[in-house]
């Protein structure tokens, strides 16, 4: 046992231990409760982007809007970016890793300054209770800038996750208006978590409550849910055709949870508001507080990229959106200062 702690990665911890080690265990008030679980019809919107070019452009850009007001949390479909691009992506993600241990080490690193790094958790050198997760965090735009830093094994790496990033920055259209003079010199980075079986997921998370600190992010995750956003003060999850297949196991009394959950339709993907969006909007548009949870079964992956300001930008809202019934509800700052 004293062997298997000093693992550097919690991939290559979990498989040695029967139970979740002390230091990714929550005080009981701040763990996973299934009675804070919302009941509710289960709907976020699900936007079809497909007719985002033609006569509906103004009615979809409104459904945007109104998703970013109402949910902070929308779906989109016919977003452009193939399927095989998308599978590509989920395969060489689990292929990184189930690549031997001293391979991914190649990738390690706990400085979270580093622009492509592999570490675990969240931040193994100020938290006092891990998160049950590994990550490979890596910056891509622009690509050439970052891409020889990247993994080179598995071979095909560096290739299937360029042609991913690029088509999801194509796909999101960030060349436009103000959003995009805002910015700065803008960033684009990603992060692949990998999340583990968990023996005793209602002791622990793949990430706690938090909100993103970047403008927007786009998730894509496989078929093993996990993510969970608040709303009206309960935990609303994600599932795939209403099966509430969360990984933990629930107790007796929890009952329907079919009713439960947000239907997630393969091949879409989901679009959250970050904390910057919240500023540039003057609180119009809302970062919500969001979680992942662990599976007890099976292991889980998901897809993050995140689009984000220059560190030295200045975020500040958009001055048409300040009249009499909505002042300024934020002072200018830059995007480091906040991160």
């Amino acid at each position: 046992m004293a062997a298997a702690t000093t693992k550097l990665l919690l991939s290559d911890l979990a498989s040695t231990v029967k139970s979740v080690p002390s230091n990714y265990i929550r005080p009981i008030s701040d763990r996973p409760n299934l009675t804070e679980v919302q009941i509710s019809d289960g709907s976020i919107p699900l936007i079809d982007l497909q007719v985002l070019d033609g006569p509906r452009r103004l009615d979809i850009i409104k459904q945007i809007g109104q998703a970013c007001q109402h949910d902070g949390f929308f779906q989109v479909k016919n977003h452009g970016i193939p399927e095989t691009i998308i599978n590509n992506m989920l395969s060489i993600a689990r292929a990184f890793f189930k690549l031997p241990e001293s391979e991914r080490l190649k990738s390690y690193s706990d400085d979270p300054s580093k622009s492509t790094r592999l570490s675990t958790s969240f931040n193994v050198n100020t938290e006092k209770v891990s998160n049950r997760r590994d990550y490979l965090r890596l910056h891509c735009y622009p690509l050439q800038d970052y891409i020889h830093e990247w993994p080179s094994n598995p071979p095909s790496f560096r290739e299937v996750v360029a042609e991913y990033c690029t088509s999801a920055r194509g796909a999101w259209g960030l060349q436009r208006d103000y959003i995009d003079k805002a910015l700065g010199k803008h960033g684009q980075h990603m992060a692949l978590n990998y999340y583990p079986p968990c023996p005793q997921p209602d002791l622990t998370y793949g990430l706690p409550g938090h909100t993103d600190p970047n403008l927007i992010t786009v998730l894509l995750q496989d078929d093993v849910p996990g993510l969970q956003v608040l709303r009206k003060g309960k935990w609303l999850p994600f599932s795939l055709d209403y099966d509430f297949r969360i990984g933990y196991r629930p107790h007796t009394h929890i009952h329907n949870f079919e009713s439960l959950a947000i239907c997630l339709i393969p091949n879409t993907f989901i679009v959250n508001i970050g904390d910057q969006m919240q500023v540039l909007s003057n609180d119009r548009y809302k970062s919500v507080l969001h979680r992942a949870l662990v599976n007890c079964d099976k292991e889980h992956i998901s897809i993050l990229t995140f689009y984000c300001s220059s560190p030295d930008a200045v975020i500040a809202h958009a001055k048409d959106l300040i009249d009499e019934r909505h002042p300024t509800v934020y002072k200018n700052f830059t995007y480091s200062e906040y991160y």
